[in-house]
């Protein structure tokens, strides 16, 4: 969405012209699932579909939305001064938890504002549309009320909104992903330290198709809380004989010598998984920077595999298209990416063999699920920022 078409959006809505426009990514995780809560690295990227934002302040207390992709849902106005959660309140709870959590660190928000929001990140698609809408009300309130913020310090807020109003016991990935991205660059992130590289993302000849299921995936309603709960009990166990606070700290020796102590079938494939997939993703970045493609696929795949037997967040759907994705030529490489549960994957695939994979993977998809997959080419992205 062009800026001047952004711009005439919010004023069909607000009567005037909004104050700045802005745009915030979503994101797609190359690989190391379900290890950012467990301790362990991750390796996301922004991509170029995401949300578009404009805002103008307030005189008054009134926070007013109004979302492009809800229209039937009208303008939903809040009260600055009581920023509760309430079920009816719909999408604006992100917004609402984000100026609540950023006023209690003591930035002053002094009055109301009107928002307009449109993403093309398709809804409950796993490609992070909640955290895209965090980082996006963020630097709009960074930007309208001259906030001093550091941009972690919005990707935390974005995460504290996940965590303590939404009520869903995410990890930091998906927020510092979209807060921190670059341009052809993935990043690399150790999620106990925070510490990071921006690791450039050379793919030559190949591309990265996402491929949506088009199973909507509700992540607070999904196992997401199970499986961390499931882990959190094992790192319990395993503190028998080690002093670990997460999985992230154990390597695939250390864990083969202490696993026997985890004490249930389940939480030892859980704990395996997080394990094992917090070293492939060590040995996905080395893989990238010698630029050994062939061997970041097969890294992705084996990544799949564990998703699906161990940490079972795979599903018909999910499976259907990775397994049939391993089948194509000009395929490197394929796997879910997300928390699991419908929402999409993504595939490595030779340019030249995309139209041809796009054909026979909704050929076959469709036969199985009874419905067809969306596709898109990820472009990799810079992160949330303000548009000129």
């Amino acid at each position: 969405m062009k800026t001047e078409e952004l711009k005439t959006k919010f004023e069909e809505v607000f009567g005037y012209q909004p104050d700045a426009c802005f745009f915030s990514p979503g994101r797609i995780n190359l690989i190391g699932e379900h290890t950012d809560y467990n301790g362990g690295h991750v390796f996301p990227a922004a991509i170029s579909l995401g949300t578009y934002g404009a805002a103008k302040k307030r005189l008054d207390q009134k926070l007013r939305f109004y979302s492009g992709n809800f229209e039937k849902e009208g303008i939903i106005e809040v009260d600055l001064n009581h920023l509760v959660f309430d079920k009816k309140d719909s999408w604006t709870n992100y917004p609402k938890g984000v100026i609540k959590f950023l006023q209690e660190a003591g930035h002053q928000i002094s009055s109301g504002m009107d928002v307009y929001v449109y993403g093309n990140i398709p809804n409950g698609s796993g490609l992070s549309s909640s955290a895209s809408l965090e980082l996006l009300i963020g630097i709009m309130l960074e930007r309208l009320f001259e906030l001093k913020l550091e941009r972690l310090d919005l990707v935390k807020i974005g995460k504290k909104t996940e965590n303590d109003f939404i009520g869903v016991n995410s990890g930091i990935m998906d927020q510092f992903a979209i807060g921190m991205g670059a341009d052809q660059r993935a990043i690399y992130l150790d999620t106990n330290t925070l510490d990071y590289d921006l690791v450039p993302l050379e793919l030559g000849s190949y591309v990265i198709v996402i491929m949506n299921t088009n199973k909507r995936r509700e992540l607070a309603d999904s196992k997401y809380n199970e499986r961390r709960l499931e882990c959190e009990k094992a790192v319990e166990e395993l503190n028998c004989k080690l002093a670990i606070k997460s999985l992230g700290e154990l390597d695939e020796a250390s864990f083969d010598q202490y696993a026997y102590l985890i004490k249930d079938s389940n939480r030892l494939k859980r704990a395996r998984h997080a394990v094992l997939e917090n070293q492939r993703t060590l040995k996905a970045r080395a893989a990238l920077e010698k630029g050994d493609l062939d061997q970041f696929g097969r890294l992705m795949n084996a990544s799949h595999v564990s998703l699906e037997h161990d940490y079972e967040v795979t599903g018909l759907e999910l499976d259907t298209l990775v397994h049939t994705a391993w089948e194509q030529k000009g395929v490197l490489g394929a796997r879910m990416t997300g928390a699991g549960f419908g929402g999409c994957a993504i595939a490595i695939v030779a340019k030249e063999a995309v139209e041809d994979f796009k054909e026979q993977l909704g050929k076959t998809y469709t036969e199985v699920v009874g419905y067809a997959p969306s596709f898109y080419l990820a472009e990799i992205a810079s992160g949330a920022k303000r548009l000129e």
